[in-house]
């Protein structure tokens, strides 16, 4: 009876360490997950790939290993980033709803786990995109500064924090380009504007939404500091800028970049889709065009780059 009693007690005493080891493991995947924004990262690092795809050519041909590392160096560059943005912000984060929650101001996750993180994810992001070339781990270490050293604590001084913001946020569809070729020319800059300017309109639209929560923070991404007609004017004429930079391709002086005139019709139409709800923002400047302008953002730069692969894979 003693037995049957004490195997049964060491059994549970098994089951509930598995479960607790279970629990434990799962909670520190989805903080990872979440200290490295894994939505956000993985949606940048699609413009990465979309750019080494455009870049890779007869004396640079697709490889896989490349790829896989770009994926893996890219991913570490861009949690870098997030991890070390929540440590910084670790007080701010505590004052917004939509943020407060993380697993830094939560309490899940002490600022030194979270610095340790980001200090691996910094060292083996660069060491991986070194292995590629000398020229995708330097945007990358330059990606990483710009956005913890100096977008990052703007934000709390300036509404120009986002211009800032707009440099390392451009840095992925044009590295994609310099992991395949090993070069930054006329193409990865081309690359490069075009996600800079739109950058803008995108930021400022989430920006507008959350706009409450943010000042509860002292932070002000938009360029007044208020929801008026000066902040979506301005979102209008940078959608129109971007439209622009992405037609360049077409006219034939972006080098090795090259649009055929099918795909910039289908180029321009995006922008167009875009520019209407920018113009519906100027015309209603409420929270919920604001929204429906970010949601179009993110699908338009997407979209904009299964077209310029597409075009370059199907000529």
């Amino acid at each position: 009876m003693y037995i049957c009693t004490t195997q049964k007690n060491r059994q549970i005493i098994t089951v509930l360490n598995a479960t607790k080891n279970t629990i434990s493991l799962k909670s520190i995947f989805l903080d990872f997950k979440e200290i490295t924004k894994a939505g956000l990262a993985i949606s940048v690092l699609f413009s990465s790939i979309a750019g080494y795809l455009l870049g890779v050519n007869s004396d640079n041909p697709f490889q896989w290993s490349v790829l896989a590392v770009l994926m893996v160096g890219g991913y570490c560059m861009i949690g870098a980033s997030n991890a070390f943005n929540q440590v910084i912000e670790k007080e701010i984060d505590s004052l917004m709803d939509r943020t407060k929650n993380r697993p830094v101001p939560s309490g899940r996750m002490s600022p030194k786990t979270a610095l340790l993180v980001a200090s691996l994810l910094t060292i083996t992001g660069i060491v991986l995109l070194y292995t590629i070339n000398a020229k995708s781990a330097m945007f990358a270490a330059i990606s990483i500064f710009l956005y913890t050293s100096i977008y990052t604590p703007l934000k709390t001084v300036t509404s120009l924090s986002v211009f800032v913001g707009a440099f390392p946020g451009a840095i992925p569809f044009m590295l994609g380009w310099v992991a395949a070729t090993g070069e930054f020319g006329i193409e990865a800059g081309t690359l490069f504007l075009i996600q800079f300017f739109w950058q803008f309109p995108h930021f400022w639209a989430i920006g507008w939404f959350l706009y409450e929560d943010y000042e509860k923070a002292g932070i002000f991404m938009l360029p007044t500091g208020k929801k008026d007609k000066g902040t979506a004017l301005q979102v209008i004429l940078y959608t129109v800028w971007l439209i622009i930079a992405s037609l360049l391709p077409m006219l034939g002086y972006t080098g090795q970049l090259f649009l055929t005139p099918i795909a910039a019709i289908l180029v321009f139409l995006l922008g167009l889709w875009m520019l209407f709800y920018a113009v519906r923002l100027y015309q209603s400047r409420t929270a919920k065009s604001a929204r429906t302008l970010m949601l179009v953002s993110v699908s338009y730069i997407s979209l904009l780059q299964i077209v310029y692969i597409a075009d370059k894979f199907l000529r």
